[in-house]
C-alpha cells in the first residue's frame, strides 16, 4: 500500500488500525505548513520546532483519544491546534516575566517601565483582540471560518477557497461581510478599537 497516496483522513485510520508509519507520513506531509505558521508566530527557530512538537503530541494524543472528527480539514484542525499552543507559549511566558511588588531585589532587566510597551499598552490590545475575538463568534458561520482561517490561521484567500470548497471570490465575500458585521456590532456596543 502506497501511504504517500492516502487522503489524510485514511492515513489516521491507517494509523489508528495500527501502522505507525501512516501518521509519519500524514506529519511529513504537513510539517512544513505547521512550522512555518508557528515559526511566523514566534519568530524563533528553535522554539518554534519545541512548538511544532508540543503540537504534534497533542494532535496524535487527541487521535488516539478519538476527539478528531473527520470533516476533511484536518491541517486546519491542526493549525487550530498550533495556534493553541502558541498562544499558551505566549502565557506562560507573560506569567513568568510577572515580578510582584514585595519581591526582594530589583531586576533592571525585567523593569515593564523601561520596555518598549507599558502594561497599560499590553492590557488594551489584550483587551481589543479579546474584544474582536468575542465579535467573530457572533458572525454566521461561513463568515466566522473564513475569518478564523484568515487573521488566526494566516492562510490566503486561496488556501481558504480550497479548504471550504468555494471560489476565492466567495471566501473574499463572506470576508467582506464579515468586516461588515463586526463593524456594525462595535458600533451597537459602543466598543472603542483604539
Amino acid at each position: 500500500m502506497n501511504l504517500k497516496k492516502l487522503s489524510d483522513n485514511d492515513l489516521l485510520n491507517v494509523y489508528l488500525s495500527g501502522n505507525e508509519n501512516a501518521v509519519t507520513v500524514l506529519v511529513n506531509r504537513h510539517r512544513r505548513r505547521v512550522f512555518d505558521y508557528i515559526n511566523m508566530m514566534v519568530k524563533d527557530r528553535d522554539l518554534a520546532d519545541d512548538i511544532f512538537q508540543e503540537t504534534l503530541i497533542k494532535v496524535i494524543r487527541f487521535v488516539n483519544d478519538g476527539r478528531y472528527t473527520e470533516n476533511g480539514k484536518f491541517l486546519s484542525w491542526v493549525l487550530r491546534i498550533a495556534h493553541n499552543q502558541v498562544i499558551d507559549h505566549f502565557r506562560q511566558k507573560k506569567q513568568q516575566n510577572h515580578i510582584s511588588e514585595g519581591e526582594a531585589g530589583y531586576d533592571l532587566l525585567n523593569n515593564r517601565k523601561l520596555s518598549d510597551s507599558t502594561v497599560e499598552d499590553r492590557m488594551i490590545s489584550d483587551q481589543i483582540a479579546e474584544d474582536v475575538r468575542k465579535l467573530v463568534d457572533f458572525l454566521p458561520a461561513e463568515q466566522k471560518e473564513v475569518v478564523l482561517m484568515r487573521y488566526y490561521m494566516g492562510l490566503s484567500f486561496k488556501e481558504i477557497a480550497d479548504e471550504t470548497n468555494v471560489s476565492i471570490n466567495t471566501a473574499l465575500g463572506r470576508m467582506r461581510y464579515a468586516l461588515i458585521n463586526m463593524r456594525k456590532m462595535i458600533d451597537e456596543k459602543q466598543l472603542i478599537l483604539s
